[in-house]
């Protein structure tokens, strides 16, 4: 057997560039490349590596480790993870960076390969500078962290090791049903040493991508309880897109006049306007969607994991005969919702569904509904986009809070702008082929509800985690997988503030991306939901500390973030009505940088629930009335949830 002598760090890079999946008869190359945050703990082990030799792999340079390794998560999403970037950090502190990147990851089912340094194997120097020490377990250090959030993990402490490690890396993130998060931690001393590895251990390597089909019986049980059914409706999921099943979903539901709502991860995966098209389903989804859920008597998921603002918190579909299948290609998915579990690709479980089906002469029951409460949520959509800001709109209690703050609000901004007048207006404004990320606050359910995908794979939303700060750094994973198209992050002041460090990255990479942000200077969601549960507004909103109460209700905190983002290259603008939404959505698009529009946008004027209940945990002894009433309110809806 012949050998070739490398250090650990050199041959991982060596195998990395030589890993190719194929799909459906198409081959391509695997692994991108590596992001980068240089450190003590793998700067002379793997950046030498890469340095010397990094063959077809791209190395960019990321500024904070969370943010890069969300952008790679979004270039892997936008690929339908076929393709990924690496991710290596140094110790301690750089690892636990990207902790939340692999939460994010492994909730939605992306694949993400983490390379974090670790603490010496040898244990000589000890302890390490950054290392956190365990007395009790001396084998426990900071990467542990991401055992929870990964589907694979792994330590190697002697070169020989990173044979099997590396292999199984590569079966979990391209294996469809297993993938997420995989973390291969690096002793930085075992990064350096040499061993004698089997050439072929660096051969050109074909992962498959194996399209499982639905076992036969299933398919039969699925498809009577189907022919059962007078009105059910489908979920189109993120497993829709990923499985690349558009069109066989789209055939399904034309074929057996089967409406359909949309998840987060499924929305974009057919345009907007198709006549069984209901749009967003769930807590952030709309009147249609909702209206037509509440009595159908059957719910067909696909690639969905039916999580609860999909359901409602499991409580959307009222009517008592309603059954459930789960087309999924991971079981624990499939079984959700105390499904029959159709354990089958998405595309091929459709395809033998829409054969069996025609043969039995099927159709739904469907007369007008589809059409009512679609034409319904047309005209509310129409009305939202040109929505000013009225009281009326709220409950007393919050419309007294609310005048005081947007009468504050206007007097710092001398804004009229309402959050989905302005999405109304960007609907109108970007291309159709322009890209919009999203993951956080009060804008996923906004878009869910009234965004129009014109052209598929447009709509790139985290909503798994619903991470606070994957915007930006996914919008740059976006435009890395995209290439000329528009990238559009839409993020909220909040978000904004906790991550947007790869914008740096994009102007060092030339990768021009658009950062939307709307300032409402608060936590906005978060502010609606404690006191739609009987609180009052309380530490979401941004201001200042009351030095004469000591508590945080002072004045609002005003910020020019348009200024702040010019200091780093990039064009911005700041917003305060259409007529300047325009103009500088106009010049932005001009831009050969990345840009950022600041929309100052007034406080609760976003979307709020259709025909829908979330759950959440509400106290059951408080001494405000209005907390006590939202409690019972509570305890009467969750009697008409499902318990499984």
């Amino acid at each position: 057997m012949s050998t070739i002598k490398l250090t650990v760090a050199q041959a991982l890079v060596k195998f990395l560039d030589n890993q190719y999946l194929e799909v459906d008869g198409q081959e391509k190359k695997f692994v991108e490349g590596v992001f980068t945050i240089f450190g003590h703990g793998n700067v002379v082990g793997l950046g030498q590596a890469l340095e010397e030799d990094s063959g077809d792999l791209i190395v960019r340079q990321g500024r904070n480790e969370q943010g890069m390794a969300h952008a790679a998560t979004a270039f892997a999403k936008q690929n339908n993870r076929q393709k990924i970037y690496a991710c290596t950090s140094s110790i301690g502190p750089g690892a636990a960076n990207m902790v939340t990147a692999a939460g994010t990851a492994t909730a939605n089912r992306i694949p993400l390969l983490l390379l974090p340094g670790d603490t010496f194997a040898s244990r000589q120097p000890d302890p390490v500078l950054q290392q956190v020490e365990h007395p009790e377990n001396y084998n426990i250090t900071t990467n542990d962290a991401f055992k929870s959030v990964s589907k694979y993990w792994d330590r190697i402490n002697r070169p020989e090791q990173l044979m099997t490690a590396a292999i199984n890396a590569m079966r979990v993130l391209t294996d469809p049903a297993k993938t997420g998060a995989v973390t291969l931690s690096l002793p930085q001393d075992v990064q350096a040493e040499a061993y004698e590895y089997p050439e072929e251990f660096f051969k050109k390597r074909v992962h498959h991508l194996e399209r499982r089909p639905a076992n036969q019986r299933v398919l039969a049980e699925a498809a009577q309880l189907i022919k059962e059914k007078k009105k059910p409706l489908l979920i189109c999921g993120g497993g829709v897109r990923y499985s690349e099943a558009a069109a066989e979903f789209k055939e399904f539901a034309e074929e057996f006049k089967i409406p359909f709502g949309e998840t987060q991860a499924g929305k974009g995966s057919i345009v907007w306007d198709h006549e069984l098209n209901l749009g967003g389903i769930g807590v952030t989804g709309n009147s249609a969607a909702n209206k037509i859920a509440r009595d159908a008597d059957l719910v067909i998921g696909v690639g969905t994991r039916f999580m609860d603002f999909t359901t409602a918190s499991k409580q959307l579909f009222q009517n008592p005969e309603v059954e459930f299948i789960g087309i999924n290609v991971c079981e624990f998915d499939a079984y959700k919702m105390d499904a029959l579990p159709v354990t089958a690709d998405a595309k091929l479980a459709l395809e033998s569904l829409t054969e069996t089906l025609k043969e039995a002469d099927y159709s739904s029951s469907y007369q007008n509904e589809i059409e009512e409460v679609k034409a319904e949520w047309l005209q509310e959509s129409e009305r939202l986009f040109n929505l000013e800001y009225n009281a009326d709109n709220f409950t007393p209690e919050v419309a007294g809070h609310i005048d005081e703050v947007l009468t504050e609000f206007n007097a710092d901004t001398e804004s009229v702008l309402t959050q989905t007048a302005v999405l109304g207006e960007l609907d109108k404004l970007l291309a159709d082929d322009s890209i919009v990320v999203g993951s956080s606050g009060s804008l996923p359910g906004d878009l869910q509800r009234l965004w129009r995908p014109k052209k598929p794979g447009t709509y790139h939303m985290e909503y798994g985690y619903s991470c606070m700060g994957y915007e930006i750094s996914g919008s740059y994973g976006v435009k890395l997988a995209a290439g000329d198209k528009e990238v559009y992050s839409m993020v909220g002041d909040g978000s904004y503030l906790m991550l947007h460090s790869e914008l740096i990255s994009s102007i060092q990479e030339g990768q021009k991306i658009n950062v939307i942000l709307f300032d409402n200077m608060a936590f906005g969601c978060i502010n609606n939901l404690q006191m739609s549960q009987g609180m009052g507004s309380f530490g979401t909103e941004f201001r200042y500390r009351n030095q004469e109460s000591g508590e945080l209700d002072g004045c609002l905190i005003p910020i020019d973030f348009a200024a702040s983002a010019a200091a780093y290259g990039v064009n911005t603008f700041t917003v305060k009505n259409i007529e300047e939404l325009r103009e500088a959505v106009k010049e932005a698009q001009k831009s050969e940088v990345s840009t950022l529009i600041d929309v100052k946008v007034l406080p609760k004027t976003m979307t709020h629930g259709y025909d829908s209940w979330w759950r959440v945990g509400v106290p059951e002894v408080a001494k405000k009335d209005s907390v006590k009433k939202a409690h019972q309110e509570l305890e009467n809806e969750i009697k008409k949830a499902r318990q499984y």
